[in-house]
């Protein structure tokens, strides 16, 4: 099911989670499990598919990788949850998704293996990756959106997935896991742009010391991150401070980002300051072609001393008229 990445923090996240040795990342500094330490880079293997139901494709996108351990195979399906607001059937629509996968494996298993007494169906790993402000008060397993599973025990269907929920990670610990993962949690958090930049300077021996294949993974989702805040004339000077920076530079690719946000910023602040200075020269100008109207002086003349056209004038014109009826 292939499909268009409508989120910007998908396109980003996508591209930095299927590169193997972060995503391995992400699990062993996230992730306090033991079938972890199990796992090895050369054992992942991502699957180029997307396992999003139609009703949720413009809301969603998903990362699946297949690991090898131990000579079995499991699945980690990552949900990627960048909404607004928390979604309380977050288990329903895993199931669905997991479903489809095991779905797909017996579409593509020939029935002899199917009947094998051995034949057994790949563990799937439910991983949702949330960068919400709002806590994520969702149910964490399956049971709990059922009615009445208190009383069945064992009987029922569950599960129940693990959370990445960035905001909620505390600044001291993500500085202290000191990689490519945890620097990018630090700057996708609810945070304005003076914050981003000194959390960049903070970071900047953390991006000194990760592989240059991750480095550039960084700056292309830095994009993603740093780009949809600002206007689209504005965006080839991030692109072009970006693309020039190289990881021995790390201080200079920062002061520059620095400078050039700043620039930004000023521009923005001109533009409102001289917009709040046009508005006001033709509310004045409004002003005094009302009192000239009321006067009754000639339309002509008031185009003249106003500046405004002759169309402005003829519609205040009416709503004088209006008033007066």
């Amino acid at each position: 099911m292939d499909r268009n990445i409508h989120h910007p923090h998908d396109v980003g996240y996508k591209h930095i989670f299927s590169h193997k040795e972060t995503f391995l990342e992400l699990l062993r500094s996230f992730v306090n499990k033991e079938w972890v330490k199990l796992i090895k880079e050369e054992n992942l293997t991502l699957v180029n598919k997307s396992y999003i139901l139609g009703d949720f494709e413009e809301e969603e996108s998903d990362i699946v990788y297949k690991i090898n351990v131990g000579g079995k195979e499991i699945i980690c399906y990552v949900l990627l949850e960048f909404q607004s607001k928390v979604d309380f059937q977050m288990p329903m629509r895993l199931l669905f998704y997991m479903t489809e996968i095991w779905r797909e494996i017996l579409k593509n298993t020939t029935k002899r293996e199917k009947r094998r007494k051995g034949f057994r169906l790949p563990s799937i790993i439910p991983i949702v990756l949330y960068n919400g402000k709002n806590n994520w008060t969702a149910c964490r397993s399956f049971k709990e959106i059922l009615n009445g599973y208190e009383l069945f025990d064992d009987n029922i269907l569950d599960f129940s997935y693990i959370l990445f929920d960035i905001n909620r990670y505390e600044e001291k610990e993500l500085y202290n896991l000191s990689n490519l993962v945890s620097s990018i949690f630090l700057l996708d958090q609810e945070i304005d742009q003076k914050e981003l930049i000194r959390r960049l300077t903070k970071m900047k021996y953390i991006l000194k010391k990760i592989s240059p294949e991750q480095f550039e993974v960084f700056k292309q989702w830095l994009k993603k991150i740093i780009k949809p805040r600002l206007d689209k004339d504005m965006e080839k000077d991030v692109d072009e401070v970006l693309d020039k920076s190289n990881q021995k530079e790390v201080d200079k690719m920062v002061h520059n980002l620095e400078r050039t946000l700043d620039n930004i910023k000023k521009e923005g602040m001109k533009e409102g300051i001289e917009k709040g200075i046009r508005t006001g020269e033709k509310n004045k100008a409004i002003e005094i072609a009302l009192k000239m109207l009321k006067e009754e002086l000639d339309i002509n003349m008031i185009v003249n001393i106003t500046g405004l056209n002759e169309k402005e004038v003829l519609s205040l014109k009416k709503k004088i008229n209006k008033q007066r009826h």
